[in-house]
């Protein structure tokens, strides 16, 4: 591997950690933690530039915290509007009741367990704006989120101090919309790809049907282009059989 490429691979891990550590400190970062995560890397200014445009494309703060609410879509600001009136009838309770519950929940009482999880569920909703416009709906997030608070909550035995709680549970959180958002960036490549697939075989069988006056087959097009037949029956597949310059019947593949 070249010493660019290394380069390259050194610059995306960082600028990933980096996002990371900007979120678990409430979507905010310093231009002095800037400069020092990537100082090894003697980045240009227009470099830093770019840095800077990344954070703010992905609600990150340099300085000061980004109203991320701003990002959200008409739907998204009408649910956030209506689940926090949900959660704003739920009891509040003083900081020495919340350390009890806590202390509770740490030592197994059921009970404890679930008003942990009610008091922590507003702390879903502000990790998750977090990550809005990150290609996940915010119902969604806030969704994952709650399913990890709830599990995060019935295992607490990695805890020692009850003072470190809420900073474990909100990480827990934010693992798991992390750990979305990246499943979700997956899945639209995937599709990504199978949109071009097609497109790539659907164009050439349309050639080769216009030359031959009729609908190809899949062995020749596959001599036709020289491609695996197995490369032409996932387009197929991928697109439901609607490439309609291909004469296809899974029986005679």
């Amino acid at each position: 591997m070249s010493n660019l490429d290394n380069k390259e691979q050194e610059f995306a891990k960082t600028l990933s950690e980096l996002t990371k550590h900007a979120r678990r400190q409430g979507g905010t970062v310093t231009e002095d933690e800037i400069r020092d995560a990537f100082e090894a890397l003697e980045l240009s200014d227009a470099q830093y530039s770019l840095i800077y445009d990344y954070l703010k494309a992905h609600n990150i703060g340099v300085g000061e915290a980004i109203d991320s609410t701003e990002y959200l879509s008409e739907e998204e600001t009408g649910y956030l509007s209506e689940y926090l009136e949900e959660l704003s009838m739920l009891e509040t309770v003083s900081d020495g009741e919340k350390e009890a519950i806590t202390i509770a929940a740490m030592a197994g009482e059921a009970d404890a367990k679930k008003r942990l999880v009610e008091l922590s569920l507003p702390m879903v909703v502000d990790v998750a704006k977090l990550y809005a416009e990150q290609g996940v709906l915010l119902e969604d997030l806030i969704g994952e989120g709650n399913i990890a608070l709830m599990k995060a909550s019935n295992d607490l035995s990695s805890v020692d101090d009850h003072k470190e709680c809420d900073a474990y549970l909100a990480q827990m959180v934010m693992d798991a919309m992390e750990n979305l958002i990246e499943d979700d960036a997956a899945e639209t490549a995937r599709a990504q790809k199978a949109v071009r697939l097609v497109q790539e075989v659907a164009d050439k069988a349309k050639e080769l049907a216009d030359e031959l006056r009729r609908s190809c087959t899949v062995d020749e097009l596959a001599e036709e282009t020289g491609w695996e037949k197995s490369k032409i029956l996932e387009a197929i597949k991928a697109c439901g059989n609607q490439i309609e310059d291909i004469s296809y019947t899974p029986e005679n593949k």
